[in-house]
């Protein structure tokens, strides 16, 4: 699902779930990729983490607050604080694994 700055406090800070957020670009490649990736984590863990995209090109409010400063940036967020960031590409398995380690984390 993708957001915009306006629906950011709703659907991430005071989310009852975890949430993954993607900070991208329409012209960056490796995000484009992602894409299809996040998609199917998304379905996958559905009842446990919500995930969410924003394009910082179309959102520079929340990309600035977060000093988004290059794309693909993933930040979990868990009642409205940040619990963990990275930043670059990732494959299938190594964001299944950045997100158990968050659900771990708030276990």
């Amino acid at each position: 699902m993708e957001i915009r700055d306006r629906d950011f406090q709703r659907e991430v800070l005071e989310s009852e779930l975890p949430v993954l957020v993607e900070f991208w670009g329409s012209w960056c490649p490796p995000c484009q990729k992602e894409k299809y990736i996040l998609e199917k984590l998304r379905e996958e863990y559905k009842d446990r983490i919500k995930i969410v995209t924003i394009n910082v090109d179309r959102n520079p409010r929340v990309a600035y607050g977060y000093r988004i400063k290059c794309v693909p940036t993933y930040i979990i967020f868990h009642r409205g604080e940040a619990i963990h960031s990275d930043i670059a590409a990732k494959s299938e398995d190594q964001l299944r694994e950045m997100i158990e380690k968050a659900l771990k984390k708030i276990a």
